[in-house]
């Protein structure tokens, strides 16, 4: 049995058979297709102690954003009956290209279960344009979600990773928080630039990062040795308290049981950073209540 995990800082809830992510493009995604949701994820987290987590978009769609936040708010439904779930925040997504984007994040805001809303998301690593995150349209999308006192997740991949230090630099004001480990080639054994990257971001203290679906970027096969320097790169640079756990579930399970991922960050994390990992810097960063 896994030691106590106070929060998990990024997973996700779904149902393809009530929305499209269009990202599931082929047989590979087949085991992510289905219903997700919140007591299948309470069910399993509950044995490793997850007392709260947040819950991350998947889809370009503010209405996805609503159903999260309605089932962040929601009892519950297990076997023995109901019970509050672990969904303390929700980060959703609005288009932040829009002009009027400081009232779409109110409008959201203003829902029923609007308070949940602690981030904003735009999945940047599907965008074809590296440069997306300098689009003025877009900077002064980001600018909105600091001004609304939300949290900015920048879910990128290298060739968008110049663009993402660059506003991450320019907009000291907004807390970002680097998803993924900013996704390094692990399968590939790509070291360099990634590691001088993470170091750069780290002398911003605006920034935080999530140690998260890295075992999705390693090599089928995986052994944590293979894993494990670019976890430890990252708490190094950035130390623990700016660095969380997130199981980055179901996604996850392509690669690694839940138990797997938790195990292996428990490996990487010394014994005296876990309560920052594990729970602290998440409370903090996302203002968790």
């Amino acid at each position: 049995m896994t030691e106590a995990v106070l929060v998990d800082a990024h997973h996700h809830l779904w149902d393809t058979g009530v929305r499209d992510y269009p990202w599931m493009d082929g047989p590979w995604a087949d085991p992510l297709r289905g219903r997700f949701d919140a007591a299948r994820y309470t069910a399993l987290t509950g044995a490793y102690g997850v007392r709260d987590s947040i819950v991350v978009q998947a889809l370009h769609d503010v209405g996805e954003t609503y159903d999260l936040l309605a089932a962040a708010a929601d009892p519950v439904e297990l076997d023995h009956g109901d019970e509050p779930g672990p969904v303390a925040g929700v980060v959703g997504w609005v288009d932040l290209a829009a002009p009027d984007v400081a009232d779409r994040i109110a409008e959201v805001r203003r829902s029923p279960s609007g308070g949940l809303l602690v981030g904003v998301r735009h999945q940047v690593q599907d965008e074809p344009d590296p440069e997306w995150l300098l689009r003025p349209d877009v900077v002064r999308g980001v600018e909105a979600v600091g001004a609304a006192g939300l949290v900015y997740d920048v879910l990128v991949r290298p060739p968008q990773a110049t663009a993402a230090l660059e506003i991450m630099r320019r907009l000291p004001e907004v807390s970002f928080v680097l998803d993924h480990a900013g996704k390094p080639d692990i399968a590939g054994g790509a070291w360099e630039p990634w590691a001088g990257w993470i170091t750069s971001l780290s002398a911003l203290p605006n920034v935080a990062v999530k140690l998260s679906g890295l075992v999705t970027e390693a090599a089928p096969g995986w052994k944590p040795a293979d894993i494990l320097p670019y976890a430890r790169h990252v708490l190094d640079s950035f130390g623990a308290d700016r660095v969380m756990y997130g199981s980055d579930w179901p996604v996850c399970t392509l690669a690694a049981s839940y138990e797997q991922v938790l195990d292996l960050a428990r490996e990487a994390v010394p014994a005296g950073d876990r309560d920052a990992v594990f729970g602290a810097t998440a409370r903090r960063v996302y203002g968790l209540r």
